[in-house]
């Protein structure tokens, strides 16, 4: 029987962590098929810049085959996205040229670079409620265990023990699964942008009442 184990993640851990999101980024399924040409290019956004600016808010999953799920959060996302223009996405633009051509027409990947040259997140209002705003993903080998919800616990409660008084995260509604486990966790939806393939959902959860 696997023996699980959530612990604070170490820089040793990235690389494990960009592969879990390559592995769940069909939204929630395998998205190795669909990045063949750059199998990094979603993690360049939703694992790097946590790795290297909320160190303290990156927690991951570990059983005898290694590292096989994680949760990433920021503090405040203000702080958090003022650092990411200023520093990261500088840094993406300089290194990944802006696709070309029709949308319509681009690759998986070539839509993810584009999103490296636009500013392209939001923070659900009112604002004070849901300050932090975190990301799990978990390999297959990992879910349908409780394991989810153990790791969003522990991330949760480092929030709020740091000051926070609620979170919010974004999820594809194609991803119904995430949004029902979200929804168990006590998660609301709060708004939705873009329709069809891009639509998102944006859910919050409050700690504090203000």
């Amino acid at each position: 029987m696997n023996d699980y184990l959530i612990r604070s993640a170490v820089p040793d851990d990235l690389q494990a962590a960009y592969y879990i999101c390559l592995k769940t980024g069909d939204f929630g399924g395998d998205g190795e098929p669909y990045y063949r040409d750059d199998p990094d290019a979603l993690a360049r956004i939703f694992v790097g810049p946590y790795f290297a600016y909320e160190p303290e808010c990156a927690f991951v999953l570990e059983d005898s085959g290694g590292v096989c799920g994680y949760a990433l959060a920021a503090l405040d996302s203000k702080k958090f996205y003022a650092r990411y223009e200023t520093e990261w996405r500088v840094d993406l633009c300089r290194r990944f040229p802006a696709p070309q051509g029709d949308p319509s027409g681009w690759s998986r990947t070539q839509k993810v670079h584009s999103w490296y040259h636009q500013s392209d997140y939001t923070m659900p209002e009112p604002y004070q409620q849901y300050p932090s705003h975190l990301h799990i993903d978990l390999l297959q080998r990992a879910q349908g265990k409780g394991l989810g919800r153990r790791l969003m616990e522990r991330l949760m409660d480092t929030l709020r023990d740091n000051g926070s008084a609620g979170v919010h995260l974004g999820v594809s509604a194609l991803n119904q699964r995430a949004v029902l486990f979200y929804q168990k966790l006590g998660f609301k939806q709060l708004m939705q942008q873009g329709e069809g393939e891009d639509a998102c959902f944006y859910m919050g959860k409050v700690f504090v009442k203000l």
